[in-house]
């Protein structure tokens, strides 16, 4: 047991880190390693909730510091993703580990060609959208996030930096910070909702909840020390790998 929480510790701190830096959560990295493992969905999801609301808080605090961060724009994608928040909570209950897995590899593969390309969708769509377009995909985007945040455990991060980047153009140095504070609206709903419904093994979420709070503090404090193209290729090849690896022990 104690071999698995330092597992899970090194895992979180991994994980942290990554949020930190790029936004979308260190449980696209903390969920993989718990399906590997063997545990259900919803005991996955909930756990890795409880390590992405610490990364969040985390990341937070030194952005808030940093002054980084646009609340309004936060409020605006957290508030209307919390009801997808609390659907993908109860919906995590009724999946099995296999399926679990396979929308996992998929969902790992479409946020590695976004990061891939990610730059030239934003150069390409780098346009004011008609209000209608606009509202339909903001509402549509945050609701998606609430449930992805929830079902798999990552936070909307996902979702929440390309509305960022895309829809209000933000920087990627105030989206990530913006995205976090965001996050911790929905990640935090979530857990409650799964710690409602019993769903977290405490042990496993604390471990990866410790390490990806510390990693979240280096990641945040260190933000402009990345390279973010060497950043962004490393990650979604490492994304591609993941998701190759939940396919294959579906």
């Amino acid at each position: 047991m104690l071999d698995l929480i330092i597992i899970l510790f090194l895992v979180g701190f991994g994980g942290g880190v990554l949020g930190a830096l790029i936004g979308v959560g260190g449980g696209i990295i903390m969920s993989p390693a718990l399906a590997f493992i063997g545990f259900p969905p919803y005991v996955i999801a909930s756990s890795s909730l409880l390590a992405v609301t610490a990364t969040s808080l985390s990341s937070t605090i030194t952005f808030i510091k940093k002054k980084y961060i646009d609340y309004s724009l936060g409020l605006k994608l957290g508030i209307p993703a919390i009801p997808g928040a609390i659907l993908g909570s109860f919906l995590s209950k009724d999946s099995s580990l296999d399926s679990f897995k396979i929308l996992f590899a998929v969902l790992l593969i479409l946020v590695a060609i976004y990061i891939i390309f990610k730059n030239r969708i934003i150069n390409k769509l780098n346009f004011e959208f008609p209000k209608i377009l606009f509202y339909s995909l903001f509402i549509l985007g945050t609701f998606t996030a609430g449930i992805i945040s929830s079902f798999f455990g990552i936070g909307g991060g996902i979702i929440f930096v390309p509305i960022l980047l895309i829809i209000f153009q933000l920087k990627m140095i105030n989206a990530s910070p913006t995205s976090q504070f965001a996050l911790l609206l929905t990640s935090s709903t979530g857990l409650l909702t799964h710690i409602i419904l019993e769903n977290p093994e405490y042990i496993l979420g604390i471990a990866l909840a410790s390490g990806s709070f510390l990693g979240a503090q280096i990641g945040s404090k260190y933000l402009h020390h990345f390279k973010e193209d060497l950043l962004r290729n490393i990650f979604s090849f490492s994304l591609v790998i993941v998701a190759m690896g939940l396919f294959l022990s579906s």
